[in-house]
């Protein structure tokens, strides 16, 4: 159990730090969007009725959306894109490992590069592609709860429904969007350039310490 904990130390731990901030989003949405029911003068709802009300969907899977279209983008565009001296960018003039066609031959290769074809083109790609089917399905969930919300509450004002079509032409649901987007965007920018000049001891994210300004890559 020791060697597990300790070999898979950094997932098990945001996992957690998932969980409890996932527990504690409900919590106080919960009361949240019932001391706004109280102040309408509306009968509160239930925990079972509020995960899965339009406020708690939309809540949840606007900064999903931004998370997975953040990493997608990174990962994608750190293959072509450089940034001199930054730990979190390839070399600017060396070859990089991680460029080279894969091995089939190499004793402990996974299976889809044993097995070459149509599975290996997916294979090579399959980061991206897993943060991206993340980003649209967490996208459609985010104006799925979106439009439930925005409907909830002009039911509770007696105003008619509004359409999927009627709710894409309106700035709410963009503007929940590129609210989370750019502050992942800037979080990007930070890591690449602070990474250039700062250190930190022991992270991979990080170059040595004794390391030069301009060295690029870990």
């Amino acid at each position: 159990m020791k060697k597990y904990i300790r070999n898979n130390g950094l997932s098990i731990v945001f996992i957690a730090l998932f969980i409890l901030s996932l527990g504690g989003q409900i919590l106080t949405g919960f009361n949240h969007n019932n001391d706004e029911l109280e102040e309408e003068n509306k009968a509160p709802l239930s925990m079972g009725a509020y995960l899965q009300s339009g406020h708690f969907i939309q809540a949840t899977f606007e900064n999903w959306e931004s998370e997975f279209l953040q990493m997608g983008l990174f990962v994608l565009l750190t293959i072509s894109l450089r940034q001199k001296g930054s730990s979190e960018s390839k070399s600017c003039d060396e070859p990089e490992e991680v460029d080279r066609e894969p091995d089939p031959k190499k004793k402990d290769a996974p299976w889809p590069v044993k097995r070459g074809g149509l599975i290996l083109k997916l294979y090579k790609n399959s980061l991206s592609i897993a943060f991206f089917f993340l980003f649209i399905l967490s996208f459609a969930l985010h104006l799925y709860g979106s439009l439930k919300d925005e409907n909830e509450k002009r039911a509770a004002k007696e105003l008619a429904a509004v359409t999927f079509h009627q709710y894409l032409g309106k700035s709410r649901f963009w503007f929940e969007s590129f609210q989370n987007w750019q502050s992942e965007f800037l979080s990007v920018f930070a890591i690449v350039i602070f990474s250039i000049f700062l250190r930190q001891k022991g992270s991979p994210q990080s170059k040595p310490v004794d390391a030069p300004d301009d060295e690029t890559g870990e």
